[in-house]
């Protein structure tokens, strides 16, 4: 399947309907620790799957030319770990696109959302048009805000939506961050994508 973009590490393509990668997500969205911040660990039905977050990573956006959400898996091993989006906020428009992850526990601690995160922005920038990377997280995901940081992104604001599940630690707000293209500029490329 075509590689949309290389790391040392990663491997990221579009994902596929196939019943490979239902089960793919299936497993990772099944995971009460990688969902511990996103729905509180709760479990996700195949159904859901299929309808809902399969055709979500399918989406071509029009003004990018391209998907917004890839699988990523290991160069060496072709081993799944997870996904990576940097999907556009208005689809007639790439100058804001949202950046998200959400990797294996495998994965966990030896830098690759930091690697993929790294160079699907510097993608993001020099090839698809975007002006401004956000991204938000919830204040108490340490984990998630230090890869951001890492990213060159930096804290917008804080603020309080309401969720229709009860997280612990939801009662301490989300948190929003961004990178501009001129602040990306200043930093220069943040990492050395290979395709």
């Amino acid at each position: 399947m075509h590689t949309f973009l290389e790391t040392e590490r990663l491997a990221l393509r579009p994902f596929a309907d196939t019943e490979a990668d239902v089960d793919r997500l299936l497993a990772l969205n099944n995971d009460p620790e990688v969902m511990r911040y996103i729905n509180g660990g709760l479990p996700t039905s195949r159904e859901a799957v299929r309808t809902g977050i399969l055709p979500t990573m399918l989406t071509d956006h029009r003004c990018t030319g391209t998907r917004g959400h890839w699988a990523a898996e290991d160069r060496e091993t072709g081993e799944f770990l997870g996904w990576f989006a940097l999907a556009p906020l208005d689809q007639d428009s790439p100058a804001v696109a949202e950046l998200g992850y959400r990797l294996n526990r495998d994965a966990w601690g030896r830098g690759c959302a930091t690697e993929g995160a790294r160079a699907l922005i510097d993608r993001g920038f020099t090839d698809l048009g975007v002006q401004r990377v956000t991204a938000n997280t919830m204040t108490v995901n340490a984990t998630s805000r230090r890869v951001m940081e890492k990213c060159g992104l930096t804290f917008v604001r804080s603020y309080f939506d309401d969720w229709p599940e009860t997280i612990e630690g939801s009662e301490r707000g989300d948190v929003a961050y961004e990178l501009t293209r001129p602040a990306w500029e200043r930093l220069g490329p943040l990492a050395h994508p290979r395709a």
